[in-house]
């Protein structure tokens, strides 16, 4: 009956959907791909095909390397991508263009949008990340004998209270997956208190931990300094770092500023701001490898960003004093170096609870709090020492989550 009422209303909801898809620019093919108008995609009936999902933006980043990893463990195997968004779809072609056998959109939750998806696609294994439950797309996976895993799990405190007021229709969907595999005990226990199959509902750990320090190739010599690096500013935070840099280099004069704008093309505008603090500078496309003479270095080049957190002692994370919604700490905690953020968090909002639950990183309100922790971070060494342990204590508790989809995927 449900499916039957889907199937009356997709013909009433298709051309609003349409228009509304319309006016937020998305172009005719990709509304004609989220209604199930996939391209053939010249699969013969023997292929196997693995199918990753990942909503939008931070859903794609969280997947990136699982899939980029899949294509090299899994060659024989097709590998088809999924988005809900259009940001998301964009960045999925930008990251995974050249991954991926197929990138298209997720179908609309209608049974014949989903069997029109499905007669094209044909996965044998379907990985969702983190919280997506399409009724009628999980039917249909349970009628096709599809694999449907929801990994990397999680819940919000919002999500799972809506969710908790139709707990027994949860409870339904949730018995169609084969798998849910969720990022924390907390995520696993909401998962449970929903109805999931406590047979099937494991914690997994972040797919966003399973990263690797980079290979390191340059050397800066520091000798003697201790160095705050600004990672990925933007517009009006170069400002507040080096207001910052001014009150605690009068309190700790061997502090040195390294400061990488997130646009290159933003670097004359930061040498003319560091010059107006009346600081001695130096480009690292000029090749300076030392501080000597110096007090702050702009990080002009690119690709080094995230090598160069090596030789931090304390990191600010830019794109969050503004609506930006930040950038990825991880690449400073990957090195035992803990972060500083604004309040705009939103990109990596999961990624910074785990940090800050750690206590392996701060998310600080204002430029004031931001010089009272990096204060605290600078003047008291057993602090600082504990924040370092717990950036690898972190790392050590939240990794193994590829491995562990990898596994899922391996299994006939």
């Amino acid at each position: 009956m449900f499916q039957l009422l889907s199937d009356l209303s997709y013909w009433v909801v298709k051309p609003v959907m349409s228009a509304v898809l319309r006016k937020k620019g998305y172009p005719e093919d990709a509304i004609a791909r989220k209604f199930g108008n996939i391209p053939e995609n010249g699969y013969s009936e023997n292929d196997d095909v693995i199918m990753f999902h990942g909503v939008s933006v931070g859903e794609i980043n969280a997947l990136e390397n699982l899939i980029k990893v899949a294509r090299k463990k899994f060659p024989e195997r097709k590998i088809v991508v999924t988005t809900g968004t259009y940001t998301g779809q964009e960045i999925a072609k930008k990251k995974l263009g050249e991954t991926a056998d197929l990138i298209t959109y997720f179908p609309a939750d209608f049974p014949c949008v989903v069997k029109k998806f499905f007669d094209v696609i044909n996965p044998s294994k379907i990985c969702i990340a983190e919280t997506e439950i399409w009724p009628n797309f999980v039917m249909e996976c349970k009628k096709r004998g599809i694999e449907l895993y929801l990994i990397n799990g999680r819940i919000s405190d919002s999500t799972y209270k809506s969710y908790s007021a139709f707990k027994t229709i949860f409870k339904y969907f949730l018995s169609f997956y084969s798998g849910i595999y969720t990022q924390s005990d907390e995520d696993n226990n909401k998962f449970l208190s929903l109805g999931a199959n406590p047979e099937t509902t494991v914690r997994m750990n972040n797919l966003k931990f399973d990263i690797k320090k980079p290979e390191v190739t340059f050397d800066i010599d520091k000798t003697g300094a201790r160095v705050l690096l600004a990672g990925s500013t933007h517009t009006g935070e170069d400002e507040i770092v080096l207001y910052n840099f001014r009150r605690l280099k009068e309190k700790y004069p061997d502090l040195k500023l390294i400061i990488a704008p997130r646009h290159l093309t933003r670097s004359d505008e930061v040498e003319a701001l560091v010059n107006g603090f009346g600081y001695k500078y130096d480009l690292r496309s000029n090749g300076r490898s030392d501080f000597n003479g110096i007090d702050v270095l702009i990080l002009n080049t690119l690709g080094e960003l995230g090598k160069m957190y090596k030789f931090a002692d304390i990191s600010f994370i830019g794109g969050s004093f503004n609506k930006t919604g930040g950038h990825n700490p991880l690449e400073s905690v990957v090195f035992g170096i803990p972060v500083i953020s604004g309040p705009s968090i939103h990109n990596f909002k999961d990624i910074y609870s785990i940090i800050k639950n750690a206590e392996a990183g701060f998310v600080v309100q204002d430029k004031e709090e931001f010089y009272k922790i990096a204060d605290k971070m600078l003047g008291n060494e057993e602090f600082y020492n504990s924040l370092k342990s717990n950036c690898s204590r972190v790392f050590e508790e939240q990794q193994g989550a590829m491995d562990f989809v990898l596994n899922l995927l391996n299994k006939n």
